[in-house]
């Protein structure tokens, strides 16, 4: 199965589980991740939703251009790109803290599903980037969105979409997208991260997530999403994306 779900003592886990792909997102990645938010967005029992990948190497290196290369035209494009923007609205706000557990590259739309996530917890042998404009689009799921709204610091944020580079942890935590920095293994990294945090009282953490989800819904954060991905999708259908996914794809 190309994805995993857990609870257990209060924490939901989503893990992508494709590591030959490098956890890649495809259709059956989707419905496992609708799955998921339809289980733990009414749960009033878990306390944190995580979202992680298989193995050490990956946490997701976007959408699998394999599959999704088929999509010629911005029409062929767009219902995919704003499922799963609508998917990554709703991760973004369920009712308890979303911990990204970045333990390997998140690239591409794998720093969109991490952006969606209220905290990103990063390995030290992560690497990260918003690499979608050395593909001749933007971001399609919401994830320039996810960073304007959330990040604040214009120049910063517009930096790192534009350049479209890869950068080590330590970058990643001074541009101000990795939360915090973990040199062990996932499973000890999150337990750290969440180690005071599970001392407070589950209500005390929706309480403030509900502020935070508010304040958002009042800037048309979904609204916005979906014209991001409508915009990456008049992208898609360019002459200059078809050529660089090609040539990526040959490198591969």
């Amino acid at each position: 199965m190309a994805y995993k779900i857990k609870i257990n003592d209060g924490v939901a886990t989503f893990t992508i589980n494709r590591p030959e792909m490098r956890n890649a997102i495809n259709f059956e990645v989707m419905d496992g991740l609708e799955k998921f938010l339809g289980i733990v967005e009414n749960d009033e029992k878990i306390a944190f939703a995580v979202i992680t990948g298989s193995g050490d190497r990956a946490f997701c290196s976007g959408g699998d251009l394999s599959e999704f290369h088929g999509f010629r035209t911005a029409i062929e494009a767009y219902p995919m790109l704003s499922r799963m923007a609508s998917l990554l609205f709703r991760l973004s706000t369920l009712p308890m803290p979303v911990i990204a557990l970045v333990n390997g590259a998140a690239v591409g739309g794998g720093c969109e599903i991490a952006s969606a996530c209220d905290y990103r917890v990063v390995s030290s042998k992560a690497r990260a980037g918003f690499i979608q404009g050395t593909l001749a689009i933007t971001s399609g799921w919401g994830g320039a969105t996810q960073l304007f709204t959330k990040m604040k610091n214009h120049d910063a944020v517009l930096k790192f979409l534009t350049e479209a580079k890869i950068h080590n942890a330590e970058e990643l935590k001074s541009i101000g997208w990795a939360t915090s920095i973990y040199d062990d293994t996932a499973e000890i990294g999150l337990h750290e991260f969440i180690s005071t945090m599970k001392d407070i009282h589950p209500d005390v953490h929706r309480a403030y997530k509900k502020i935070s989800i508010q304040n958002w819904k009042n800037t048309e954060i979904e609204n916005r999403m979906l014209e991001e991905a409508e915009q990456c999708a008049k992208l898609w259908e360019s002459e200059a994306h078809h050529k660089a996914v090609e040539s990526f794809l040959r490198k591969k």
